[in-house]
């Protein structure tokens, strides 16, 4: 990273940018594009020129330190273009006979513990896989979170079968408490709200020090971050995740997916698992959740809007979720989801997601980057994967002409041997499975676990329907 004194101009890092330059945190997000036809380099480049991506400022600056350490945004008065587009001619396998997923995804993985961006130049890069129709957008997690960066890419596209619209974004209020309720159920919810805070404040804060995870399996560590890594898909339907969501009252899309996550990981450590783990044994993921007033996907105008509710950056809280593993035989498919949404909507109730924020927060502000740094890198030594879930278009869009066929969604290893990054487009839902293949050496096989949880699922909903 360069060094230089502090201009005038210069827009110093917020306290959750400042977080992901450290070494320790250092993260890049990957996001997969596959397109439908042949890519055009050209017309590739003439789109990014005139696109709101890089209309952006944090898209065109270089990041500094100044003479005390801290880091700042510099405006740069050209970029070249042809430093960040990647060719990439060849397949990335020289197999004969290859897959087009699996060899993407080997890419994938191999940049995920790569030494990441050269702070010479503004930190994104666009790699065009030629032979296999498919560009990688790597953007350093500094410049924004998945939310900021799938609206500005998205305002990017233009609809398939209306190129002159713009993707649809799902978008709507939280829900807030009905002002009809009475006094006694606002108490309660209060009441409850404290309560619920006061346990899970608690349980992060021991996180972060001493507790953690009984070794498993699928467990990481000091260190992991450093290890090869294998990539794996699973494909999900949406139409199969509203089946199930029915079939629990007011159950959210969310909910499906975690119960999806505990009946697969318990699938997987039956077959992994030599000796017998104990049942009901705790295995805890970190979530990253939305923190605007808006969720979802945030108009772009509102992202640019520096004192709204939904603006630009990293805005998002760390939630601890637990599964808990059960033996498969006997054990009712939907049981995942209702025990999954009881767990959820305790964590909805308090305010852990906001706590973990400021608290990030003061520590960055007032203890330095490197405290900081290190109170979330024990975090993740302590529990056992990372888990987030990006909402989106819901109709299928181009890009440059170029009809694109899926989205898909990775970040570079952390010290979890597993992460799981779902990302949803045109009724369907691809999660990215990253491993520390020393740790986790079949994350397809793990994708199938995943796959078929939710199809027995389905399956158990489908026959509460017919009754």
């Amino acid at each position: 990273m360069a060094s230089a004194a502090a201009d005038y101009s210069d827009e110093p890092l917020t306290p959750a940018g400042r977080l992901f330059v450290q070494p320790q945190m250092n993260q890049i997000i990957h996001c997969a594009v596959g397109f439908k036809n042949p890519i055009n380099i050209d017309s590739i480049k003439s789109h990014l020129k005139s696109s709101l991506l890089l209309s952006h400022p944090r898209f065109s600056s270089l990041m500094v330190r100044d003479s005390q350490g801290l880091e700042h945004w510099r405006k740069i008065p050209h970029l070249d273009l042809d430093r960040h587009v990647i060719v990439v001619p060849n397949p990335i396998t020289t197999a004969s006979h290859f897959d087009h997923d699996t060899a993407v995804n080997d890419y994938l993985a191999d940049l995920s513990t790569s030494s990441g961006l050269s702070a010479e130049k503004p930190m994104w890069e666009v790699h065009l896989l030629m032979a296999h129709n498919c560009a990688i957008f790597r953007i350093h997690h500094a410049l924004g979170d998945g939310v900021s960066l799938m609206s500005l890419f998205l305002a990017s596209c233009r609809g398939a079968e209306d190129e002159e619209k713009m993707p649809t974004l799902a978008s709507g209020k939280r829900n807030r408490v009905n002002g009809e309720k009475g006094w006694w159920a606002l108490l309660i919810g209060f009441v409850g709200m404290l309560w619920f805070s006061l346990i899970f404040v608690v349980e992060f804060v021991l996180r972060c020090l001493w507790v953690c995870d009984r070794k498993t399996e699928i467990s990481g560590g000091d260190g992991v971050e450093l290890w090869p890594r294998k990539l794996a898909t699973a494909r999900f339907r949406l139409q199969d995740m509203k089946l199930v969501k029915k079939s629990v009252p007011n159950a959210t899309i969310n909910d499906v997916l975690f119960g999806v996550i505990s009946s697969g990981l318990s699938r997987y450590l039956d077959h992994r698992t030599t000796n017998a783990l104990p049942e009901g044994l705790q295995i805890t993921g970190i979530a990253m959740v939305n923190l605007r007033e808006q969720p979802g996907l945030q108009e772009l105008s509102d992202l640019m809007k520096s004192n709204s509710g939904s603006s630009w950056g990293n805005k998002f809280g760390m939630l601890l979720l637990p599964i808990y593993y059960h033996k498969r035989s006997g054990t009712d498919p939907l049981a995942y989801l209702k025990i999954a949404k009881v767990m959820i909507d305790r964590k909805k109730r308090s305010l852990e997601a906001h706590f973990s924020y400021k608290i990030g927060y003061f520590v960055m502000t007032y203890l330095g980057a490197k405290v900081a740094a290190w109170l979330n890198y024990r975090i993740v030594c302590n529990t056992s994967f990372t888990l987030s879930n990006i909402l989106g278009p819901q109709e299928e869009i181009i890009l440059g002409g170029n009809p694109i066929t899926y989205l898909r969604v990775n970040s570079s290893s952390l010290p979890h041997a597993l992460t799981m990054h779902m990302i949803s487009y045109a009724e369907r839902a691809d999660m990215q499975i990253l491993v520390a293949k020393d740790i986790i050496p079949d994350p397809a096989f793990l994708a199938k676990c995943l796959e078929e949880a939710l199809l027995d699922m389905k399956e158990a909903a489908a026959a509460i329907n017919r009754t």
